[in-house]
């Protein structure tokens, strides 16, 4: 079982499906007025992390391993996001959730195993973070305490992916050094939070900005930006997401710990919008065709998303800071709206590579 394309793609189907439900949460949450099962407005944050990027992610990592038993934790947590779309209230939804971010230390147990090296370990405490954060959520937690658990989840594994990357450069050991005291200091911050909310995100987000200035330095995406087509496109999507990534930072160190709020929204969303969907944009052409193992076409169109993702979010975090509400309110809107275009253009790209991939075997 899910050992074929065809297998993988109904589960790839659910998380994006999870996706846009919680797009329309987040919606919700914001302040428009749309049809809505129960649950679906405060369940925006579970929805998000672990009900897709959560999927999305251990489907990645189950088709690099290539064992079945390990979709295990994906299949869980496309379960718990399905539970809450369905309408569910109870706990069971977050049962299942948590459930498949076990799964998803699981897996990166597996890959310790065959492959120990710093930047798995990165990634894998990224998992342990998830994990984390959705124990502490069953646990009665505030979303606004754990947050920076959910965020470290995508922080370091990004990041650690990065480091593994950044190997083709052949980095000197000083340089090395220097991102693993940044991923260091991270840590700490968020270790800090169980004792002082506030200390511990003013040093997670010092922390998040010291790995933005050091990926903005040092990531391959510096040189790769000067190529064409599909790789200039990811190149940009990395540094203009590695800036996000320094935005939230600064906001961080200067706000501190806030459980809600207009400056709470805006440091949220650098991670989670600017940060996060920048990478999945950049990172789309390999995700996609590595688990459905169809093709992925080139086209200057998926700048359009890109550039829409970026004006909304610089529209959303200036209608935060000035306490404008229908700037914050139309920039999440076009948030949404950029996701969607995205996803749309992603998929009719998959549809014509598809089509001429089957002439070309037909001529």
């Amino acid at each position: 079982m899910f050992t074929k394309p065809s297998q993988r793609f109904p589960l790839l189907f659910v998380s994006v499906a999870i996706l846009l439900v919680a797009m329309w949460s987040g919606l919700l949450r914001v302040g428009w007025i749309f049809p809505t099962l129960a649950p679906w407005r405060m369940a925006h944050g579970p929805l998000m992390i672990s009900g897709f990027l959560g999927t999305l992610i251990s489907i990645e990592r189950a088709v690099a391993l290539n064992k079945s038993w390990l979709y295990t934790g994906p299949v869980l947590s496309a379960a718990g996001g399905i539970y809450y779309v369905a309408g569910g209230e109870d706990i069971i939804g977050a049962l299942l959730m948590l459930a498949g971010s076990l799964g998803l230390v699981v897996i990166f147990i597996v890959i310790l195993k065959q492959h120990r090296e710093d930047y798995t370990v990165v990634m894998a405490l990224g998992a342990v973070a998830l994990f984390i954060g959705m124990l502490l959520w069953i646990l009665g937690n505030s979303i606004a305490s754990i947050v920076s658990w959910w965020s470290a989840f995508l922080v370091l594994t990004i990041v650690g992916e990065r480091l593994e990357l950044s190997r083709l450069m052949r980095p000197s050991k000083s340089r090395r050094i220097m991102g693993q005291i940044t991923v260091g200091i991270y840590l700490l911050g968020l270790i800090f939070t169980f004792f002082s909310s506030n200390t511990g995100t003013r040093i997670a987000s010092l922390g998040m900005l010291l790995m933005a200035l050091w990926l903005l330095r040092f990531d391959i995406a510096r040189f790769t930006i000067r190529k064409k087509e599909l790789v200039r496109f990811v190149a940009v999507c990395l540094m203009s997401g590695y800036v996000w990534l320094g935005v939230g930072g600064l906001i961080g160190l200067y706000s501190g710990y806030r459980y809600a709020g207009p400056i709470y929204d805006a440091f949220l969303h650098t991670v989670f919008v600017g940060f996060t969907f920048s990478m999945i944009f950049g990172h789309a052409a390999i995700i996609f065709p590595s688990i459905l193992m169809l093709p992925v076409k080139y086209s200057p169109k998926f700048y359009y998303p890109l550039a829409l993702l970026h004006i909304s979010l610089i529209m959303r975090i200036f209608g935060d800071l000035t306490y404008t509400h229908s700037i914050r309110l139309w920039g999440s809107t076009l948030n949404a709206i950029a996701i969607l275009l995205f996803l749309m253009i992603m998929g009719s790209t998959i549809i014509k590579g598809r089509k001429e991939e089957i002439e070309a075997k037909k001529g």
